[in-house]
């Protein structure tokens, strides 16, 4: 989840420093309750939680009861593991293979290459307390395979990591330096102090002293790089540095990560992701509809290019964007997520359209340019006064306030505000028309204009009503 918050922007590196070490203690929990006899009450645990799952209507006490059951799960899963592996007390050539692991470099390596293989160091360390829990292996060698397994759990962030950006990568070498680090540290420790001993004697129960192991590894080995956190994010800066060419960066505009939605987590992140590019889509279709009508009056093909360039990029975030939620909606097994999912679909179209108009009013230009229109003062007023508000209502639309409801209801406002001035301008135009005070071309492109600026005003309020389902 950490590499993807980078990935996404959503965090910085020197932020992400601080959650990594919070996650390597906290992972030590499950070890911890894995080391209480709760084999007997394991069942009932597990049972609970699954009549909460089926007869619970509400979707936050189904989630309560996914963790009970989950739990009870494991306790029964673990209980049933250690008992199945008994019978490998007796086998003479596994206990001369785990002897080897008492060589601290050998025990580190299995220990590593096992977490890899699983991608879990709360599964694996689980594993290597079942064993100890046979009386399979002591704390001697279990200590280095739990070293290694610190090491092994690096590769969920690694795979996380892969077609990400720049960032995100150094967040997986930050996670590896802090593990090498205290693996390097307690090594030594176990090797050249009596600590084995010491754990040994505050408790005989033998999945208990691997659990308290590594809580210490992980909590020690914060303390120690606590003050170096700074440290690890240059050093990884130093092991991956910027390239000197062209790598986009943070807040461009840019493709959706949608290579890695089916990595646990990722869909989650890509969506918050997903809504930052629906604000840079908005901040680009605002661009282009202010410079349309600066394009009307004035001819300017630069400007107009301008506008093309960034309706070119307002089709590409859209295409993102669908192709993102069409991935998505497979995975998404909640009410409320699919509901925001449709939102973002929606909210990317009415943008899309949205510039779509501006880029309709721009065009108007080139017939302007080659019918020499010309325009009344009292027109280009009108054009300016079209500009104006629509200003009004972008600035308005982009800045959501706390007050949701009493936002949308300025929107609202807005929007109606627009179909008012719609309607004043026809009849304005009608006027003129009566009496010959403006061309019959004139009157096309000024009355196609109108109805471009009411379908702005219609898609913006169509944002505003789906931002309501997006916004926290």
């Amino acid at each position: 989840m950490v590499v993807g918050f980078v990935n996404a922007g959503m965090m910085t590196l020197n932020q992400a420093v601080w959650i990594i070490m919070g996650a390597n203690i906290g992972t030590t929990i499950t070890g911890q309750l894995i080391a209480l006899d709760a084999g007997a009450v394991a069942p009932i645990i597990a049972f609970i939680g699954v009549i909460l799952i089926i007869f619970s209507k509400k979707e936050k006490i189904g989630y309560v009861g996914s963790i009970l059951a989950g739990l009870g799960i494991l306790f029964i899963g673990m209980d049933m593991m250690g008992s199945s592996m008994e019978p490998l007390a007796q086998s003479q050539s596994f206990i001369s293979l785990l002897t080897k692991f008492s060589n601290p470099i050998l025990g580190i390596l299995a220990g590593t290459i096992f977490t890899a293989i699983i991608q879990s160091s709360s599964a694996s360390v689980g594993i290597l307390q079942a064993l100890a829990g046979s009386g399979i292996v002591t704390l001697d060698s279990a200590a280095f395979i739990l070293f290694g397994q610190n090491i092994g759990t690096c590769i969920t962030a690694f795979l996380a990591a892969l077609g990400a950006n720049r960032n995100a990568k150094r967040t997986t070498i930050i996670h590896i330096t802090f593990n090498v680090i205290g693996t390097i540290i307690f090594t030594i420790l176990c090797i050249t102090t009596p600590l084995i001993p010491v754990l040994q004697g505050m408790t005989e129960s033998a999945p208990k002293q691997i659990a308290n192991l590594h809580t210490m590894f992980n909590v020690t080995t914060t303390l120690i790089l606590l003050p170096f956190g700074t440290a690890l994010t240059k050093l990884a800066q130093h092991i991956l540095p910027d390239p000197k060419t062209g790598e986009p960066v943070q807040g461009q505009i840019g493709h959706l990560q949608t290579k890695n939605s089916d990595v646990l987590g990722m869909a989650s992140i890509t969506l918050e992701e997903t809504k930052r590019k629906l604000e840079d889509m908005l901040f680009l279709a605002e661009q282009n509809v202010h410079s349309s009508y600066d394009v009307f009056l004035q001819c300017d093909r630069n400007v107009f290019q301008q506008i093309e360039q960034r309706e070119e990029q307002v089709d590409e975030l859209n295409k993102d964007i669908s192709k993102f939620i069409t991935m998505a909606f497979p995975h998404e097994n909640t009410k409320l997520g699919s509901q925001v999912l449709n939102s973002c679909y929606t909210i990317s179209s009415n943008i899309e359209r949205i510039s779509d108009h501006a880029m309709n009013i721009a065009e108007y230009y080139k017939m302007n340019e080659r019918m020499g229109l010309i325009y009344t003062e009292e027109e280009r007023k009108e054009v300016c006064h079209l500009q104006k508000t629509c200003d009004e209502l972008f600035e308005k639309l982009k800045h959501p306030q706390s007050d949701l409801v009493q936002w949308h209801s300025r929107i609202a406002a807005l929007e109606q505000k627009i179909d008012d001035i719609t309607g004043l301008y026809r009849s304005h135009m009608f006027e003129r028309m009566k009496n010959s005070q403006c061309s019959f071309e004139g009157n096309l492109l000024l009355s196609e204009m109108l109805t471009d600026f009411e379908r702005i005003g219609d898609h913006a309020l169509n944002i505003a009503d789906e931002f309501l389902h997006v916004l926290p």
